[in-house]
Order: structure tokens, then sequence, then C-alpha cells
């Protein structure tokens, strides 16, 4: 019989696959010696912000002021503190920083579902189906994941977290699957207010000195482990045994993770500054996971109308500007002045902390808007109200750090912002871009269901214009 060893606890924070599902603590104390390398918080990471439904692009960042009545909409173009730069008259904070990001306005693809978009933008795959989120191809947290699974921050985090309203719960609402890599490559999804008072992380709330008091005890032990299987099988977030669910464990029982969610380390200065709703506070724990070692974070923005901001009938919760949905300028004069707060407190705070080089930041959403404006009855509103409809053909989002050259406007469209007429680009060639920043090879394949090698990007190349400033 095994000698009676005292375990070390980050010998249980590190313990092999399985923990979760009930291995004898025989095979526990065997992992004791083992270790895993941990990768400094100086490596490359990259957060993710998702605005699912299809932002206006030109609302936002194409705007046509001379182009017809119906296609240019209300809106004026300002400019900003790069010459020849305009961005929405709603965006004046990210006018004043636009030296430190990229507009990019020449990405297109051919999927205008909102499932087929999601696939296709998030996976760099063509997709199966052209509807539906249940991903046939792994998205691109998930490949990060596998490709930086030997990854283990020093905190005890998860790779790939995702911050969200209580859609994030599911993998597939938003197509962030992993398909045949494996649930171990989903991310940790946090979702709620960080706003409220009584936020809490998710399967994060157990005592984080319970083993330290009881690792001694084996039946203690076992109970404790047992309990927390139940816990986490209960919630759904995690139901493979593997590596995923030993970072969980990581998670659970290490201080320092739960500091790194905690948002009263930081000054009511700063929380201010991005706003006190759940995109600004989402934006600073998306920060502060990067800085503590987390490779990838995404941030779903979805919903302005939270945190004490009341849903008018106008409104829409998500980026769906259909006219049927809302009245598009009504909304977006909630939605841009809250996005503007928080994308620009986003990137000045990475300037301002030094992580400009290491972490990129991706703001994009999974296509445009008709170039042409319609006229609708609202289903809530009962009136009729300007709207436009999926536009996979043309779209513009903004990239940032990642010691990439900045205050750029890649590509061009047409005069009605219809088609790109100068820098034609994928959403592949965005990723390749993302995956060279993280030192990840986009021509590696994983095996499919069917064992056949998959690259991770069948086609596209990096940017040219977002390579790192020598």
């Amino acid at each position: 019989m095994r000698k009676n060893k005292k375990i070390r606890r980050r010998s249980v924070l590190q313990a092999g696959g399985g923990v979760l599902g009930g291995l004898g603590l025989s095979q526990l104390l065997e992992a004791q010696e083992n270790s895993t390398s941990n990768a400094s918080v100086d490596s490359p990471a990259v957060i993710f912000v998702w605005l699912p439904g299809g932002p206006p692009h030109m609302e936002m960042y194409d705007l046509k002021p001379d182009a017809p009545e119906d296609y240019r909409g209300i809106y004026k173009p300002i400019g900003t503190k790069v010459p020849g730069m305009e961005i929405c008259e709603l965006f004046p904070l990210q006018a004043k920083i636009a030296d430190k990001f990229n507009i990019i306005r020449s990405v297109h693809h051919n999927f205008a579902d909102h499932g087929g978009g999601h696939k296709r933008f998030l996976t760099g795959r063509i997709p199966a189906t052209p509807t539906g989120t249940v991903n046939d191809a792994p998205c691109v947290g998930s490949i990060a994941t596998k490709k930086l699974e030997n990854y283990q921050n020093s905190k005890g985090l998860c790779n790939y977290i995702v911050l969200g309203n209580s859609r994030v719960n599911s993998v597939d609402t938003f197509a962030f699957g992993s398909a045949y890599l494996g649930k171990e490559t989903h991310p940790f999804n946090v979702s709620g207010d960080p706003n409220a008072e009584n936020f809490k992380v998710q399967n994060l709330s157990l005592n984080a000195g319970l083993f330290e008091e009881r690792l001694n005890n084996r039946v203690s032990l076992l109970g404790d482990l047992d309990t927390l299987r139940k816990d986490v099988e209960t919630s759904g977030v995690m139901d493979s045994m593997d590596t995923f669910n030993q970072r969980a464990i990581s998670m659970i029982t290490s201080p320092e993770a739960h500091k790194a969610f905690d948002l009263s380390q930081e000054s009511d200065a700063l929380r201010d500054r991005f706003g006190r709703h759940e995109w600004g506070q989402r934006a600073i724990l998306a920060r502060r996971l990067v800085e503590a070692g987390v490779p990838w974070v995404s941030i779903v923005m979805e919903n302005p109308y939270v945190s004490g901001i009341t849903m008018p009938d106008w409104g829409v919760y998500n980026w769906d500007s259909h006219a049927v949905n809302c009245h598009l300028f009504r909304d977006s004069e909630v939605r841009f002045p809250i996005y503007d707060q928080v994308v620009s407190a986003m990137i000045e705070d990475l300037y301002e902390r030094g992580l400009d080089k290491r972490v990129m930041l991706v703001v994009t959403g999974e296509f445009g808007r008709t170039p042409r404006i319609t006229e609708r009855p609202g289903t809530k509103s009962k009136v009729m109200q300007p709207g436009r409809d999926h536009w996979p053909n043309s779209m513009s989002f903004i990239v940032s750090g990642g010691g990439m050259r900045t205050g750029q406007v890649i590509g061009a469209t047409n005069s009605r912002g219809e088609e790109p007429v100068a820098r034609p680009l994928t959403p592949n060639d965005l990723w390749a871009s993302v995956y060279k920043h993280l030192g990840i090879n986009w021509e590696d394949s994983f095996p499919d269901f069917g064992g056949r090698p998959m690259p991770i990007l069948p086609f596209g190349d990096s940017i040219d214009e977002l390579a790192p400033v020598a």
C-alpha cells in the first residue's frame, strides 16, 4: 500500500485528468509530484469583444455622407486624432485616441444568417450549414486553447474565459463551441452583471481555504471533491473529466484566481471611467484576467439595456437592428455612447498599463448591415421605424494593441458601403494575424471527428498592416 504522505496544495491543483470524475485518492496522490510548466504573464494574449447581431458599419466606422439619403443615415462623421480617419459623431472618446487603434473596412464573407455568420466568422472555416450556431469546426478561442494546452499560468486560471450574460452559459449560443477539439477546449463561462453588488463567479464561490485545511484528511478530501463534482455537474458548465477540470479546480482553490475576478481591487475612478454597467465592468475583468496570465478572454457586449437602463419599445437587446426589432437611430443613441465609453477606456487602459504590446484587442460582430435603410412597423413599437438588415458583403471593426502599427484605416468600400473596393479581406485574414500574435501556426492541423486532418485556417494570410512595429 502506498505510504500516506502529506499532500501539497499545489499538487492537488495540478493533479491529472479526472479529478472531478471521482479519481481514487491513491491516484490523486500519484499526481502530487507532477508539475506543469508555467507561462509568463508577459506571454501574448487576446481580448476579443463580440457584438452579436451585426453592428451597423455605416453608422459606426464607414459613414457615407455623400450617399443617397436612404443609404447614409442621420449621423455625421467626425474627424479624429488621425488625419483623414473619420468615425461616427457618437464616438467622441474613440476619436481622441484614434492613433491607438486601426479600423478595418473591407472584411466580407457570404453568410447572412446569424448562425452561419457566427460560424463563418468565429471558426475561419466555411460552415457545413448556413444556419444554427452549433459548430462543425472549432471556435478561434478553442483553437487557441488547444494550441496553448501546455500553458498553465501561475494563478491557476483557465486558458479561455468568456464574460457575458446568461446566454453565454451555452457555448452554442454564439458559436463558441469546440467541435472536434473536445469539451476540454470549451471556455470557462462567467455570466451575470459584474456591476451588481451580489455578483459572483459561478463555481468560484467555494471557500478557497477549504482544501488548505483538509488536505491531510483523506476522508474529508474525498468528500470535498465529491461535493465539488456534484456542484459542477449540476451547473452543467463542465462535463468532461480532463485538463479543463483540473484548471477549474485550480481556479476554485487559488486565492490568486479569486483576486483576478475581484473588481474591488480597482479604484472607483477607474470603474467609473469604464462605466458602472455590465459592459464596462466586464471589460475591466477582461483586462484583469489577461494581466493575470489568461491568454484568451472573450467579452460578449450584447444588451445595453441593463444595469438600471430600461429597454424602450424601440430598443433591441442585441445589435440586430432590423426595423421590426428597433428604431435604428434611437437605439444607437443609447447603445453607441456606452460602447464608446467602454471601448475607449479599454484601449487607453491597455496602453497606460504597458499591455499594448502583448495584448491584442479585437472588437467585431458577425457581419454588417444593409447599406440601404428599410422602414417597417416595429414589433414592439407598432409604428414605422428605420432599420438595416443583415449584410455580410461588407463590415467594419477595430483592432488595437498587439504591438501593431495603429492609426490606420485598412481597406475601403464603394460609395454606398456595399462591398470592398480596396484591400478586400476575409475573417481568415484577421485570424491569421491573431494567431501570429499568439505564436500559433495557422497551417497546423487537427483531426476532425472522422480523423481527417483539418488545418486551422484552410486559407487566408496575416494582414501586413497589422504587423508589429519593429
